[in-house]
C-alpha cells in the first residue's frame, strides 16, 4: 500500500507518530467520452477566456472572488504555509459513543499504522478505544483540506473517518414539500413493523453485488464479441397501484409464505444470517 500522509496522532500529552493508508479502492468501469463519428477521446485543456491560450499548470494559482471578477489570489507555497501548522497531527479533542453520532457527518475511511516508535503506545490506544467502547473526534489537515475526523478502531486496526462540520449539514427545512408529521394508522403500523422484523438481520457487505456494473460488464462482452443486442437490466415485473395495506400484505405473504405473517410482529426472521463483520470492530 502506498503511504499518503504521515503525521501523529495525539491525545493529551501522548503523541503516536503514524502513516495513513486508503482503505477503499475505485472499483467503477472506466467509459471514456468518444467524438461518435471518430471514436476518438476527448480531450480537455485548461484555457483562458482572455487569451485563449492553454495555461500550463506553472501559471495556474488559486483564488477567492471576492466582488464579481475581483480576486485575491495564493500561490501553491502560501496555503502550504497556512496548513502547516496543523496538518501533520490528528489531534483528538473529545471521546464519545459511536452512536451518538448521526452517519450524515461520515465521509471517508483511512488506516493508520504506527511509525517504529509509536507502536507501544499504538497498540495502548487501538486496546483503550476497544475497551471503552469509544471514539475519539479529531482536527486534522490532509492535503490542504482541513477536516472534522473520527478516530476509532477497526479489526484491530486504528483507522480515521473524515467527517463534515456541522456547517456543511444543510438543515431538513431546506428540503421542498416534506409532508406534515402525523400519527400512523395502528394496524398499517403494525404490519410495517412486521415487515421489518422480517428482513432483520446482521449487516454482511459481501452479499451485496454492483448489479448496474454486472450488467455494464456483460454489456461490454456482447458488443466486444459483436452480439446486435447488449444486455439489458431484467424487466420489472408489472404490478399495479396497490393501497399501502395491500404492499405490506403481499409483501409479508413474500417473506413468509407458510402463512407466518399473522403471528404478530415477534417473528423471527426467515432466513439465517451470520454474523456481522462490524461487530468485530472496537467501537
Amino acid at each position: 500500500m502506498q503511504v499518503i500522509w504521515k503525521g501523529a496522532v495525539s491525545f493529551g500529552l501522548v503523541h503516536i507518530p503514524v502513516r495513513m493508508y486508503k482503505s477503499t479502492r475505485e472499483n467503477d468501469i472506466p467509459l471514456r467520452m468518444l467524438h461518435r463519428e471518430y471514436q476518438e477521446p476527448i480531450h480537455y485543456s485548461r484555457t483562458c477566456p482572455k487569451c485563449e491560450e492553454e495555461v500550463p499548470w506553472s501559471d495556474i494559482v488559486k483564488g477567492y472572488e471576492y466582488e464579481e471578477g475581483q480576486y485575491v489570489t495564493f500561490e501553491k507555497e502560501e496555503l502550504a504555509e497556512l496548513a502547516s501548522e496543523s496538518s501533520r497531527e490528528i489531534r483528538i479533542m473529545d471521546f464519545v459513543d459511536l452512536a451518538d453520532i448521526d452517519p450524515i457527518y461520515f465521509q471517508k475511511t483511512y488506516y493508520l499504522s504506527p511509525e517504529e516508535t509509536g507502536q507501544h503506545a499504538y497498540r495502548l490506544l487501538v486496546e483503550a478505544i476497544e475497551s471503552t467502547r469509544k471514539i475519539g473526534i479529531a482536527n486534522v489537515t490532509i492535503r490542504q483540506k482541513s477536516s472534522l475526523a473520527a478516530v476509532r478502531v477497526i479489526d484491530g486496526v486504528l483507522s480515521l473517518v473524515t467527517m463534515l462540520y456541522d456547517e456543511e449539514i444543510l438543515g431538513k427545512e431546506q428540503i421542498p414539500d416534506l409532508p406534515e408529521r402525523e400519527k400512523a394508522d395502528r394496524r398499517e403500523l403494525d404490519m410495517a413493523k412486521q415487515l421489518i422484523d422480517q428482513l432483520t438481520g446482521n449487516f454482511e457487505p459481501e452479499k451485496y453485488r454492483d448489479e448496474y456494473k454486472e450488467r455494464l460488464k456483460k454489456a461490454i462482452e456482447d458488443k466486444v464479441e459483436g452480439r446486435e443486442e447488449a444486455s439489458r437490466a431484467p424487466e420489472e415485473a408489472a404490478h399495479g397501484v396497490l393501497e399501502l395495506m395491500d404492499a405490506l400484505q403481499a409483501s409479508l405473504r413474500l417473506l413468509n409464505p407458510a402463512g407466518q405473517a399473522d403471528k404478530g410482529t415477534g417473528n423471527k426472521p426467515h432466513h439465517s444470517r451470520t454474523k456481522s463483520r462490524s461487530s468485530r470492530t472496537g467501537a
